[in-house]
């Protein structure tokens, strides 16, 4: 076919542009028609994705024919911001040409992808269906729903920190949210912002275990105001917690759990699992985000259910700053 026949547009199968496993290099494409995904990291919802987070196209056309070459153009509002001129490499099955292009937007908004196979002997010049992408701003907070919020979730309890109803910003990943936060050493509220989200892709707000050897134990950090659930050398929870007050202070050491009182006693601790005399990781109506209490470790209400049962007798406590 010359090349000098009319620009038309390529229908399936022709030239698709899909995410990295989503469609197979040889060109088996979905029922759906021509797509454009996210990164195998899955931080999407449909055509979506966050400010700063690396995603692809992956370029596929056919038939294959030597020397394919493509023009991909990405565009902001109408003004291209991107430009890629690349070469179509073979498939393992001979059938289609490939091609992966790399894109990260650092400003949210909505990005339009075209794509032009450019003529060959073989083949006439030829486009692709548009396709469009929203990227999202990186910041969210309480009461919020959305792909957001789920990247935000997928990523704190990958680091250890226990969140809530997936897609929700409820107050149990408000709460983790407050322990990453306490972690990294960043102002200690339940915001979810630019920094936050930064210091997530990058690896981190780690909870760093000082006593590996302890086997199952819990970790409270006083100067964090975080305690860790650790087993097998790993950290497996991370929650949020208030610690005894400069008048009051919290002893520190490593001890042992000789006491555990479900339900809530007179004082309004509510399922206490003590670790020296009156010391105890115990559930509180007030649990401020700074050292408050008489000397024990209060955690949230709805945490110390989960911990209570978590712990067994003779389980090490290391309390330490």
């Amino acid at each position: 076919m010359p090349a000098s026949m009319n620009v038309r547009r390529l229908r399936l199968p022709a030239l698709l542009l899909v995410a990295a496993g989503l469609v197979a290099p040889g060109g088996a494409q979905a029922a759906s028609g021509p797509l454009l995904s996210l990164t195998p990291e899955r931080l999407q919802a449909g055509r979506a994705t966050l400010a700063q987070t690396a995603w692809r196209v992956r370029v596929v056309a056919q038939p294959w024919v030597e020397g394919q070459a493509a023009t991909i153009r990405f565009y902001r509002n109408g003004q291209r911001v991107a430009k890629r001129d690349l070469t179509l490499s073979r498939s393992p099955t001979g059938k289609s040409g490939t091609a992966l292009v790399p894109f990260t937007s650092a400003r949210p908004g909505r990005i339009t992808v075209q794509a032009t196979h450019l003529a060959t002997p073989g083949l006439p010049q030829l486009k692709a269906r548009p396709v469009r992408v929203r990227i999202l701003a990186l910041s969210t907070a309480p009461g919020a729903r959305g792909p957001v919020v789920r990247m935000l979730q997928r990523r704190l309890a990958a680091a250890g920190y226990v969140v809530g109803q997936r897609g929700f910003y409820d107050a149990r990943t408000a709460r983790a949210v407050l322990a990453f936060r306490k972690v990294a050493g960043m102002a200690r509220t339940s915001i979810a912002s630019h920094d936050v989200f930064r210091r997530l892709l990058a690896g981190g707000g780690r909870f760093r275990i000082r006593h590996p050897d302890h086997g199952k134990h819990i970790e409270a950090d006083l100067s964090r105001q975080v305690l860790a659930l650790i087993a097998n050398g790993k950290v497996q929870r991370i929650y949020p917690f208030s610690s005894g007050k400069p008048s009051t202070p919290t002893v520190r050491g490593s001890f042992r759990v000789y006491s555990k009182t479900p339900g809530t006693n007179q004082k309004g601790m509510v399922f206490s699992s003590y670790f020296i005399r009156g010391y105890a990781i115990h559930g509180y109506y007030s649990v401020p985000v700074f050292a408050a209490s008489h000397g024990c470790l209060r955690v949230p209400i709805p945490d110390a259910v989960p911990i209570y049962h978590w712990l067994s007798y003779g389980d090490i406590v290391d309390v330490y700053r």
